[in-house]
């Protein structure tokens, strides 16, 4: 018969072996190795990037309506707005930004160029929303050849999306009479470069595409959900530094909690929604869009929680296609949707699908 003193001793060393195989298996996946913190664990602060674009139109919306402040209480909002994707991944992967409304595509990057530890996706944002827009002239892919196209930055997600286009429209990029050469530009100096006539165009997210068309003359040669099962593809998604998420996950579902609430307010009062982010956009950038504008652009985008994990092997694959990487990312682990579903199921609505890229050894 074993003694209490043995019994305790057994029940000690089950718990030290469940602690080490729970570790081991966090390991496994790739996660940070930093403490996790409890569940209501709050940051004192929480540092968060997004662009002035429509495509960010919840963060842009929640930073207006104070609807961060509300949520996250004691933990003081810093936020930093960058003109695309790579430069929001610098500061992400060097430690001065928590989490950022990012395309999908740096998105992607970021997790590959930590070797899946350092950033989880938690959350989409918007979908759609980008095109291909040129001068009237130019009506055909044919008609490219010896032209200029603009995009945000190399290797953003339009950059990757114009270089995979290219390519399958008997096109490449390059200099010379036969090729389509390829410019990065801040969004702001390609619409002074289209009107001065030093590109013929660019593959634009909102509400870029909208002022070259509907201020500048240019019209739409592909509109990017064209190219999209269903037309529906990830452009804008919340990132957020893994040990950050281990950490403090009480400041992550509150920053979710606001996203969610951005989300209900544009969807069910669009106009205010276009007041509020005119209003955030003229704060970062000094302008407003013009109505036609910002109508234009608010009907070409889809704002939810989902961010279609399913395009993700996909968009994974286009950045090969692009040359932007030498081989597919393994998304394995790069999704952790547990606390927004969470958030879903308190709110009474239906959770979104990881598509297995929430697991070690899933797609892709």
């Amino acid at each position: 018969m074993r003694t209490p003193t043995r019994r305790l001793a057994a029940a000690a060393l089950a718990l030290v072996a469940t602690l080490a195989l729970g570790a081991c298996s966090r390991a496994d996946e790739g996660s940070s190795s930093a403490p996790a913190g409890d569940a209501g664990a709050t940051a004192p602060e929480l540092r968060l990037g997004y662009f002035p674009n429509v495509t960010h139109a919840p963060a842009i919306v929640a930073v207006e309506d104070g609807l961060y402040t509300k949520e996250l209480g004691a933990t003081t909002l810093t936020t930093q707005n960058f003109n695309a994707g790579g430069e929001a991944v610098n500061a992400l992967l060097g430690g001065s930004l928590d989490a950022t409304f990012i395309g999908s595509g740096p998105a992607i990057n970021a997790f590959a160029k930590s070797n899946g530890e350092a950033v989880r996706l938690i959350a989409g944002a918007v979908g759609e929303g980008a095109q291909l827009v040129v001068k009237p002239e130019i009506t055909s892919p044919e008609q490219l050849k010896g032209r200029t196209i603009a995009t945000p930055q190399k290797g953003n997600t339009q950059d990757i999306a114009l270089k995979k286009w290219l390519p399958e429209n008997g096109l490449a990029a390059g200099e010379g009479p036969d090729a389509v050469t390829i410019a990065n530009l801040d969004n702001p100096r390609t619409f002074d470069a289209f009107r001065s006539g030093d590109v013929d165009g660019g593959w634009l997210p909102e509400p870029w595409s909208s002022r070259l068309v509907l201020d500048a003359g240019a019209t739409v040669l592909v509109d990017e959900k064209t190219l999209w099962p269903d037309g529906k593809f990830p452009t804008t998604v919340v990132i957020v530094r893994t040990e950050f998420l281990k950490q403090y996950p009480g400041t992550v579902t509150a920053l979710l909690r606001a996203h969610l609430a951005a989300i209900d307010e544009i969807n069910s009062d669009p106009a205010r929604a276009k007041t509020l982010v005119n209003q955030g956009l003229k704060k970062l950038t000094g302008n407003e869009l013009p109505g036609p504008v910002i109508d234009r652009a608010f009907s070409n985008i889809s704002i939810g929680p989902d961010p279609i994990a399913s395009t993700f092997p996909q968009l994974a694959q286009d950045s090969v296609t692009a040359g932007i990487t030498k081989e597919p990312t393994n998304l394995a682990g790069f999704a952790d949707l547990t606390l927004l579903n969470a958030e879903l199921a308190a709110a009474g609505k239906p959770p979104v699908d990881a598509a297995g890229l929430d697991k070690p050894g899933g797609t892709g």
